[in-house]
């Protein structure tokens, strides 16, 4: 295994509604990241597909549904087109890739983070258990059995989304996976969400890379189209003013800040990772899951076989082709209406 790994964090926005530039912006800054030698990269929650920061999912009327309507359509399959560009792309700069996507399943929209490896190989995903308050209007709810850490040449690798990290049963079930690079992409910012992510550093004796969007209110559409607030509908907004100031960081297993965070604008944020050299010494004093643990008196059990609203005990029956036949036979004779 690898002593360390240059890990980037991308602080940056989607391109609202215009997925295929958004995933043009991302090889753009994956190159970039590429360049600064890093091995690892990883894009910001619902990077992919966009965060629809401010709009009312409540609005019920047609133009709310219009807007919903469009959200959808600027989600990805998984796996799909974008998900192989996306591999592609890993590939090409022999990078790990971890990013946020919003996944479309049907007619569900799900909060999710990719992984693909230096070979292009797309590895699997995580769906967001919980969407935070707001974001139940829009995004459908994970379960455990799309939460992997992976092992890699340089650590275990998975990913906690926003405030999943506010969720120490979670938290605690990565840890009992042997996370070591934890990645924690957010719509969450400020000083209070450096404190969430260095206790969860201390805690798991873990590295901890929280990558943020920082969004201005250009980087979405203008009104009509697209309402921030609804006094956009009266007054112009101001394009350049902040939404979103970022606050991308990465911190060691030590609770040190390795980089960021940073709320000026668009940009890269950069460490050397050396998970065989910090870990063991994190975890000397500290095994949330090992020696400080205490199975006799608390433990937990975690359930992650897929959560489904539907399931057949066995496949429906195969219609020979000469059945076919005979049953459209049958609706011609009996006069019914139907195609064959």
């Amino acid at each position: 295994m690898s002593s360390t790994v240059r890990a980037t964090v991308v602080q940056a926005s989607s391109i609202f509604y215009d997925t295929p530039a958004t995933l043009d912006k991302a090889e753009k800054l994956l190159k970039e990241a590429a360049a600064l030698g890093s091995q690892l990269v990883v894009f910001p929650e619902a990077f992919i597909g966009g965060y629809p920061r401010g709009y009312n999912f409540a609005d019920l009327s047609p133009r709310g549904k219009e807007s919903f309507r469009k959200y959808h359509a600027s989600a990805i399959n998984v796996p799909g087109p974008e998900v192989d560009r996306l591999a592609t792309m890993a590939a090409k700069y022999k990078v790990y890739l971890v990013t946020g996507v919003v996944e479309r399943d049907g007619y569900t929209l799900y909060c999710t983070v990719l992984f693909f490896d230096p070979e292009g190989n797309y590895l699997g995903k995580h769906r967001k258990l919980m969407p935070t308050y707001w974001e139940r209007l829009f995004w459908g709810f994970g379960d455990c059995s799309t939460t992997p850490v992976y092992d890699t040449p340089y650590g275990k690798l998975g990913s906690v989304i926003c405030w999943e990290n506010r969720m120490p049963l979670f938290r605690t079930s990565m840890y009992g996976k042997g996370i070591e690079i934890y990645c924690a992409p957010t719509a969450d910012s400020g000083d209070k969400w450096v404190s969430v992510m260095t206790h969860v550093a201390i805690e798991g004796g873990c590295y901890v890379l929280s990558p943020i969007q920082f969004c201005r209110r250009k980087d979405y559409p203008p009104p009509p189209e697209y309402l921030y607030s609804p006094s956009e509908e009266y007054v112009a907004p101001d394009y350049d003013s902040i939404l979103w100031a970022g606050g991308s960081v990465i911190i060691s297993p030590h609770g040190d800040v390795l980089a960021g965070p940073n709320y000026e604008g668009e940009g890269l944020f950069t460490a050397d990772l050396d998970v065989r050299g910090e870990i063991p010494k994190a975890k000397f004093r500290f095994d949330v899951v090992g020696h400080y643990s205490r199975a006799d008196v608390l433990n937990l059990t975690v359930n992650n076989h897929p959560l489904v609203p539907v399931t057949f005990t066995a496949s429906p029956p195969k219609i020979k082709e000469d059945e076919k036949m005979d049953e459209c036979k049958d609706v011609q004779k009996t006069g019914n209406s139907g195609v064959c």
